[in-house]
C-alpha cells in the first residue's frame, strides 16, 4: 500500500437489538495527522523478585530438564522474543527498595542470602543478580530498566551501581565489574529513582520525595556514551497531587519520565479482589469498567503534566498495570500467582489501545508481571509452560510498535448490563514505515456481534488480513491440561468489497486487521 496524505475512514458499527434495531457509528480516521510515533516501550514488561517470577520462572534449578543458558530458561526467552518485548523492568516493585545490588554480584556461592520481607518471607540466595539480569536482557533483545533503591539505600549505593553498569574506564566500580567477568559496560539507559515512594518505597510525602529525587538523580551520572533516562517514582492511581508536586518541584530537564501505577481490581476491593476464573457477568462488567478507567486516569495526569511541560518532554510511564485478582487456591498468598482468562485478554487489548491513543505522552509501560505473577504472559509448572490469553494479545499488537498513530474519533455502542453501561468497542490504528495500516479492535460485549461497514475514501489497498483472540466465555482460560484453548488465530471475518471493508466482530474478541 502506498502512503497517502489524507485518509478518511467512515466506519459504521451496527449492533443487533432483537434482530431489528441497529446503532450506526462513524469513525473519522485521518492519516495526514499520523505524526506521533507509538513508542515500542509501551509494550514493556515487569519482572520482580516476587513468587515464581524470577526463581522457578526465568531462573531455574540447574537440574531441571529444559533448554537453558546457565540457569536462564530458554523456552521462556524464545516465547518472549517472538512478541518482541522491548524492555524489562527489574528488580521491583517493592523489592527494589530493599535490594542492595552488591549482594547480587561476584561468585554465587559467596553471595549473602536475604529474606524477601515484601513477598512471602522466603529466603533468596541472590544467585540472580545484576550480571544474570543483564544477560537475560541480552538474550531477549530487550532493553533493561533498573529500579534503584531509594527507600533503604543510599545516594552512594545508587551512584556506584550506575558507575558499575555504565563507566568504560578505570575506576573502583569499573574495575570491580571487570573482576566479575564483564569487561565492557552495559550502558543501561532506563533508570528508576525508587519505586512507589508513596508506599512500600518509603511512605514519603511528594514534597519530600521530590527533594530526595533531585539529590539521587544528581549523583546518577551520565557517563560518556551512556546518557540516563531518569524516571521519577510517580503516583498511585488517582493521586493527582503527587503528580502536581513532582512536576512543580522537579525541573523537566532533570527527568525523562514520571511513573504511574494502576491495577484493575475485579471487585474494586483490595481486601477481596475476586477470583481469576470463577465470576459472573456482573463482576466481568465491573472489571471492564475499572479497566477502561485507565483512559480517564492517563488524561487527568497528562493534563497536570501539560501545565508544567507543554512541550511533552517528560513521558508518562505506566510501569505497573494489569488485572490483580485473588491468588489461586492452595498457593502462597505472598506469591501472587493467578490464572489468566479471556477477561484478562480483553483488558490487555483495551489498555494497549488506550496507551496507543495517548502516545504523545505515554512513552513506556510495563505489564505486571511477565511470568507466574499477576496478569502474566507465561505460566510454568515444572518443565511445562503455557502462553496465556494476554500473551496472544501482545502478539497481535506488536504491529503497532514504532508505527505512527492514526488518530480516530468515534462513539461506541454501549454494552449494557441492568442500568449500567460502558463502551462496547475500543480501537487504535497506526501506519508503519512501509505504509501498511493496522487497526486493533476490542469488543467487550459478551453476547453481541458487531457488524462493521467501512468506507475507505482515498486509500489504495488491495486486501485485508487479520488475526483474532476470542473464546465463547469470558472466564475461559488456558490450563496445563488444555494450554491452547485460547490462542491467536486467523480472522476470516473481514473482507474487501469494492473499496469497502466489511467486518463481523465477534463478541468477546480482540482483532487485529492489516490493510495493504
Amino acid at each position: 500500500m502506498k502512503k497517502t496524505s489524507l485518509v478518511f475512514l467512515f466506519v459504521y458499527l451496527c449492533t443487533n437489538f432483537n434482530l431489528s434495531a441497529q446503532t450506526a457509528v462513524s469513525i473519522n480516521l485521518n492519516a495526514a495527522n499520523a505524526k506521533t510515533v507509538i513508542s515500542k516501550d509501551i509494550y514493556g514488561q515487569f519482572s520482580e523478585h516476587l513468587g515464581r517470577c524470577i526463581y522457578d520462572g526465568f531462573w531455574v534449578d540447574p537440574a531441571m530438564n529444559v533448554p537453558k543458558k546457565d540457569r536462564i530458561r530458554l523456552d521462556i526467552v524464545d516465547a518472549l522474543k517472538k512478541i518482541n518485548i522491548p524492555n524489562l523492568r527489574w528488580p521491583g516493585g517493592c523489592f527494589a527498595d530493599e535490594y542492595h545490588w552488591r549482594d547480587g554480584i561476584g561468585p554465587r556461592e559467596q553471595r549473602p542470602k536475604m529474606v524477601n520481607t515484601n513477598w512471602g518471607g522466603v529466603v533468596e540466595d541472590n544467585s540472580f543478580g545484576t550480571h544474570e539480569f543483564l544477560e537475560l536482557c541480552s538474550l531477549l533483545g530487550a532493553e533493561p530498566y533498573i529500579a534503584g533503591n531509594v527507600g533503604s539505600g543510599t545516594v552512594e549505593e545508587m551512584a556506584k551501581w550506575v558507575e558499575y553498569l555504565n563507566f568504560d574506564g578505570v575506576s573502583p566500580m569499573a574495575n570491580l565489574r571487570k573482576q566479575n567477568g564483564r569487561e565492557k559496560p552495559w550502558k543501561v539507559s532506563f533508570w528508576g529513582v525508587g519505586n512507589e515512594s508513596w508506599g512500600c518505597g518509603g511512605n514519603m510525602t511528594p514534597e519530600y520525595y521530590a527533594d530526595l529525587y533531585k539529590r539521587y538523580a544528581t549523583y546518577a551520572r551520565n557517563y560518556p556514551g551512556s546518557p540516563l533516562k531518569k524516571i521519577a517514582s510517580g503516583a498511585n492511581s488517582w493521586d493527582l497531587n503527587w503528580t502536581e508536586v513532582l512536576m512543580k518541584n522537579i525541573p523537566a530537564r532533570d527527568m525523562w519520565g514520571i511513573s504511574l501505577h494502576y491495577y484493575t481490581l475485579p471487585t474494586g476491593n483490595w481486601g477481596k479482589k475476586g477470583s481469576a476464573t470463577v465470576f459472573a457477568e456482573q463482576e466481568y462488567f465491573n472489571t471492564m469498567k475499572n479497566g477502561l478507567a485507565m483512559d480517564s486516569l492517563v488524561k487527568k495526569h497528562s493534563a497536570i503534566m501539560d501545565k508544567y511541560d507543554p512541550g511533552k518532554k517528560v513521558g508518562l510511564l505506566v510501569d505497573e498495570w494489569g488485572v490483580w485478582t485473588d491468588v489461586e487456591p492452595g498457593t502462597n498468598p505472598g506469591f501472587l500467582y493467578q490464572q489468566n482468562s479471556m477477561r484478562d485478554a480483553l483488558i490487555a487489548g483495551s489498555t494497549l489501545n488506550i496507551f496507543n491513543n495517548h502516545s504523545d505522552r505515554v512513552r513506556l509501560a510495563s505489564l505486571a508481571q511477565t511470568v507466574n505473577v499477576l496478569q502474566a504472559l507465561i505460566l510454568t509448572e515444572k518443565e511445562k509452560i503455557l502462553l496465556t490469553p494476554t500473551y496472544h494479545v501482545f502478539d497481535l499488537y506488536k504491529v503497532h510498535m514504532g508505527a505512527k498513530l492514526i488518530p480516530l474519533d468515534f462513539i461506541s455502542p454501549d454494552y449494557v448490563l441492568g442500568d449500567q453501561k460502558i463502551p462496547a468497542v475500543n480501537a487504535s490504528a497506526s501506519v508503519d514505515s512501509n505504509g501498511v495500516v493496522h487497526i486493533t479492535l476490542v469488543n467487550l460485549d459478551p453476547k453481541k456481534k458487531i457488524s462493521i461497514n467501512t468506507a475507505l475514501n482515498g486509500l489504495k489497498w488491495s486486501g485485508v488480513t487479520g488475526r483474532i483472540v476470542t473464546s465463547p466465555k469470558f472466564n475461559d482460560f488456558n490450563s496445563f491440561a488444555n494450554p491452547n484453548k485460547i490462542v491467536a488465530a486467523s480472522f476470516k471475518g473481514a473482507k474487501k468489497t469494492g473499496n469497502q471493508l466489511k467486518v463481523e466482530l465477534p463478541a468477546l474478541s480482540v482483532v487485529e486487521l492489516e490493510l495493504k
